[in-house]
This record gives structure tokens, sequence and C-alpha cells, in this order.
């Protein structure tokens, strides 16, 4: 191909692209572009059809970083997706979202502690916003197996298996939040997802109790890592919540896994 052809691919890119482009800088540790992020937010507000394609590309990108182990690039592409989302919201962001969440389903299905709790928090932020129309196809499948089974994590780092069961269970409770309401997402409370939540919980409460009887020292109640709840105290109030929210014809399903 001519040079002179070549040359030219550059300022012919779609302007999507060139704009997700211009929030990475050359190296990582400099963070997110804040004046490029502006340029990009107001782009997608002022065209929420580009959503998709704006979310396709970022999803792609980070792919990509994730298997180059380019972390520092996967945690400004979170960064730009938290904010995109919490900017649209208000737009029909189906499209978009679908691209979000395949991207935190690449988090965490990584074997890094830090890419699971990165992914962990975007869920959770995602799982705050009230969407203005519900979705029909969308299902958490994949999320409540994965936040569950790190929840039972065995990491031989204590500091690092406490970050990824404090991680699961704020997993949990971002489904059960962004669920429960929503008369479409009613098969949260089907007994396959019921017997994966619930006994991530009580593990977690039961684990805390065997240490104190151990004799090892716990983390204090309510205090832990960077502030955050110890895995016990937090499925104690993930579970709390859980059976609050429950309707009267959930409680069975919800109560069954306790009993067993």
């Amino acid at each position: 191909m001519p040079a002179g052809v070549c040359g030219c691919c550059g300022p012919l890119r779609p302007r999507y692209k060139r704009l997700v482009d211009n929030i990475f800088p050359e190296d990582p540790k400099d963070g997110l572009s804040k004046s490029d992020m502006e340029k990009l937010t107001f782009y997608a507000v002022s065209a929420p059809e580009k959503l998709d394609r704006i979310g396709s590309y970022l999803a792609e990108r980070l792919s990509r970083d994730v298997v180059r182990h380019r972390y520092g690039y996967v945690v400004i592409a979170m960064e730009a997706l938290d904010q995109l989302l919490m900017a649209c919201h208000s737009q029909s962001i189906k499209p978009f979202v679908e691209s979000f969440l395949h991207m935190v389903a690449k988090l965490l299905e990584s074997r890094e502690p830090d890419l699971q709790v990165l992914g962990t928090n975007s869920f959770v932020k995602f799982a705050n916003i009230e969407e203005d129309t519900p979705s029909y196809h969308r299902r958490y499948d994949f999320f409540v197996s994965q936040f569950s089974a790190m929840c039972h994590s065995m990491h031989e780092d204590p500091e690092t298996r406490t970050r990824i069961r404090v991680a699961g269970i704020k997993g949990l409770q971002g489904v059960v939040r962004k669920t429960v309401n929503d008369e479409l997402q009613a098969i949260i409370w089907e007994p396959q997802h019921m017997d994966k939540l619930i006994p991530s919980m009580l593990f977690n409460m039961q684990d805390s109790d065997d240490l104190d009887r151990a004799g090892h020292p716990g983390t204090p109640s309510g205090a832990g890592q960077d502030g955050d709840e110890n895995p016990a105290s937090l499925a104690e109030s993930c579970f709390r919540e859980l059976l609050g929210r429950a309707a009267y014809g959930n409680m069975n399903n919800a109560v069954r896994p306790v009993l067993v």
C-alpha cells in the first residue's frame, strides 16, 4: 500500500475512536486525561446513538490490555466507563451496558485480585444506577456464580483473601439491588441462584466464628482494609438486606438454603 495512503488513515478514523484513544496517555501512570475525557463525555451525551460503538471499542482495547498485562490502561478504561455510565444513564444505554458488563466479566475472570476488585467496584456503581427502561434480556447468572466463587476465596495471602471475599459479597449485594425490584429479573429468586448466594453469605459468617473459636484474632467488626467491612459483618448485612427485600412468594427459596 502506498505510503501516502497509510499516512492519511489516522485522520479518517471515526471520531469516537479518536476521542477514546485520546483519553489514554502515553504513560499509564499519568492517569486518565481529564480534558479529553470531558470531550468524550460531551460527545457521548450529545450523540447517545454512538454509545454502543464507544463501549465496543473500549471493550476491544481493554481485552487487549488485559491479555498484554497492561493493567494501568485497564484501570483507565474502567474509570472512563464509570464516568460514561454516570453521565449517560438517563439516555438509552442498553447496548453500552452490554459492552460494560462484558468488560466487567473479563476482569472477574482474571486471576489477578486487583482486576477482580476493580471489576467488582465498577459493577457496584452500575448496580446503583436506575435505568429508565427495564431490560428484557439481560441476565446476571455469570455474575452470581463468579461473585459467589470470590466469596469462597482461599487465596494464600490473608489480606488478599479478605479483599476478594469482601468484593464478592459486595458484588452479590449489587446483583440483588439491581434485580430485586425489577419484575423482569425475578429469576434472581430461583433456587439455582439462591443456592449459591445464600451459602456464600453463611460461609463468611461461619468462617469468622470458626476463626474466633480457634483463637485467631479477626478483623474488628465493621472495619477492615481500606475502611471496608470485614467479610463476616458485610455478609451479615447483605443477608439481612436480602431477606428484607424478599416478597412472600420468594421467602421459601431464600430460607430453604439456610435450613439445608
